[in-house]
């Protein structure tokens, strides 16, 4: 008879271990809401910015302070994990809460959250508990803190990326002689508020990084309190300038961000849509 041979029963599988303070967790579990609804009282309370809100963007405001109270608790739930904190408390709010709610008002209302929070820690913590409780969540404030800047940096560049593509777009449209209303509505949108004299400049852009070069000419606008349209098209620099009757003035003003080679004025015209004209004759100039 062959020999039988047992298999050995299967251990069970070992159990979770237990969180070193379930007792502390099992309560901020059951106080989230609570803790939630005390903080958006808070703000309605102490932020007049808040009140003046419409329904939709306080509501928002309302989703983001829940979901921060729970990431804390999964925060402190597992410590050690990594979180993407930014993404399980600001990803419940559309992009738009960026554009509605600037970051001062965004930081006042992650502070008057962790407020709320920091003085329910007596009623919320285990006995024994709280130093450990109120340790958590200074650390977790901290993280939050960067979070809030990462998410309005990214929000920034996004903005900054389509506001550049829109700037092209116009400034294509007019060099090319093609711009209509749509160029005028692409205008407005980057804050260019119909001056009511305007000149085109050409010359050579210079090397290196065109966004750089942007921004120069952008600083010196400020300084000569002209508005600008802007962008690098191939080997040229091109400005779309207004507030100013005087194009050689402009030109001068805003001369300084160009390679070396001359740079052209048009015409001054009336509004955006005529600058075609002042573009064609700058062309022409070069």
């Amino acid at each position: 008879m062959p020999d039988s041979v047992s298999r050995p029963a299967a251990s069970p599988a070992s159990p979770a271990p237990a969180h070193p303070h379930a007792a502390t967790l099992k309560r901020l579990e059951h106080s989230s809401g609570r803790l939630a609804a005390r903080a958006i009282q808070r703000m309605d309370e102490t932020l007049p910015w808040y009140r003046a809100m419409p329904p939709e963007h306080r509501s928002w405001i309302g989703l983001v302070a829940q979901a921060g109270i729970a990431a804390f608790t999964e925060w402190f739930r597992h410590p050690e994990a990594p979180q993407a904190i930014s993404t399980d408390v600001f990803g419940t709010a559309p992009r738009e809460l960026t554009r509605a709610v600037t970051l001062r008002q965004t930081v006042e209302m992650v502070r008057t959250t962790i407020e709320v929070m920091e003085s329910a820690i007596d009623d919320v913590a285990a006995p024994g508990d709280e130093a450990v409780l109120r340790e958590a969540l200074l650390r977790y404030a901290r993280e939050i803190a960067f979070a809030t800047a990462q998410v309005y940096a990214q929000a920034a560049e996004a903005r900054g990326a389509w506001d550049a593509r829109l700037e092209s777009l116009v400034v294509n449209a007019v060099l090319s002689g093609e711009a209509d209303e749509g160029t005028v509505s692409r205008a407005a949108a980057l804050g260019w508020n119909a001056p009511e004299y305007v000149c085109v400049l050409l010359g050579t852009a210079p090397d290196g990084d065109s966004e750089l070069t942007v921004e120069a000419i952008r600083r010196a606008a400020r300084h000569a309190k002209l508005q600008v349209l802007t962008g690098v098209l191939g080997s040229r620099l091109v400005v779309i300038a207004g507030g100013s009757d005087n194009p050689l003035a402009v030109a001068k003003s805003l001369i300084g961000p160009y390679a070396a080679g001359p740079v052209v004025a048009g015409p001054v015209v009336p509004d955006l849509l005529a600058a075609t004209r002042s573009a064609a004759a700058a062309a022409a100039g070069l």
